[in-house]
């Protein structure tokens, strides 16, 4: 029997933001025209990939009328675990490729399974024999990396720091150290709203000459990039305002 694709299909980064971008500024006409052909879908949450898909159709017609799509969102667990921490096994959310059917998988913004969830969905279809196809369109951690002055070379994404301020200060300092030692520019996120703290915990631990980048409302019209050695950032009177979701990188 014919099996289907698993179409890996990225969004805009304007998700949560007041205001949006066009559609063709941040995704290629190949991938709007891809994701209108689509029925089957695995998303990050079904309300917010029903506004993107009321995006793709003002572009690009759907094939499948929006109230017909089929849409089921990845599992708490796959949020909340992580993909690689968790037991979900996403073989079952795959009998509908197995059957025929393409799939598209969808994250709420930008690339899905980078530094979204989706990842346990892509190894289950490679362990089905199920072929993977990951379409053109924005991943905020690149962007800021390009954006940024520092190593492209070598990186590593280090997702969420601890939440705790103390566990949060060692955590800095260990990657602040790591970074001199390795080279390797660290790259991590943080919750919007918690931004400012992050900024001025950042401030406050980071030795004077490690260079740290800000990424700010990438894929906005106020997309604003900062980078600069600590001290820098420490002489300056007034420190931005980080209202928008944001990428921090470390580096020298």
């Amino acid at each position: 029997m014919h099996t289907g694709t698993l179409y890996l299909v990225p969004t805009p980064l304007d998700f949560g933001c007041t205001h949006q971008v066009p559609l063709t500024e941040c995704l290629p006409q190949k991938t709007i025209d891809m994701a209108a052909t689509l029925s089957h879908w695995v998303c990050e949450n079904a309300k917010s990939h029903r506004a993107f898909l009321k995006r793709i159709n003002e572009l690009s017609p759907l094939k499948t009328a929006l109230q017909s799509q089929v849409m089921v969102e990845l599992p708490r667990e796959a949020h909340k675990k992580g993909d690689h921490q968790g037991a979900f096994n996403g073989k079952e959310l795959l009998q509908v490729v197995l059957q025929g059917q393409d799939l598209g998988l969808a994250c709420e913004a930008g690339m899905p399974a980078i530094a979204d969830p989706g990842s346990s969905l892509v190894r289950a279809a490679h362990a089905l024999g199920i072929q993977v196809r990951s379409l053109v369109g924005p991943n905020s951690l690149m962007l800021a990396l390009s954006g940024s002055g520092m190593n492209g070379q070598n990186f590593s994404f280090v997702g969420y720091l601890p939440q705790a301020q103390e566990a949060r200060l060692e955590r800095v300092r260990y990657l602040d150290q790591w970074v001199r030692k390795s080279l390797q520019t660290q790259i991590f996120i943080e919750t919007p709203y918690r931004n400012d703290s992050m900024l001025e915990s950042l401030l406050q631990t980071l030795s004077a000459q490690t260079r740290l980048a800000v990424a700010c409302g990438l894929g906005l019209e106020s997309e604003h990039i900062e980078s600069h050695l600590v001290e820098v950032w420490r002489a300056r009177s007034i420190k931005p305002k980080l209202k928008d979701p944001c990428i921090f990188l470390l580096g020298i």
